[in-house]
């Protein structure tokens, strides 16, 4: 029974990335990269279509990911401490 092959989607972008560019043939592509050309192809249609989310700010990059949560961590720590802190202060310690 075939398995189908499941692709990161850091390679998917890469494989792309070199269709974008237009360096190497479809053929050659997938001969490097050992794809079928037709998922070669529409990897390329969807990096296309989707590359203005980019710039729109609809897709976020992974460190402006880890920024906000990076925020969203410290503001919770900021919580729990002022918690602790009146309860010290409550208990008498």
């Amino acid at each position: 029974m075939n398995k189908r092959k499941n692709y990161s989607a850091t390679f998917k972008a890469k494989v792309a990335l070199d269709a974008i560019k237009g360096d190497l043939t479809l053929p050659e592509l997938s001969q490097k990269y050992d794809v079928h050309p037709n998922l070669i192809s529409k990897w390329k249609q969807d990096a296309v279509k989707n590359m203005h989310a980019i710039f729109e700010g609809k897709i976020k990059s992974a460190d402006n990911k880890d920024k906000e949560e990076k925020a969203f961590l410290y503001k919770k720590i900021g919580k729990l401490q002022i918690e602790i802190d009146f309860l010290k202060e409550a208990s008498g310690l």
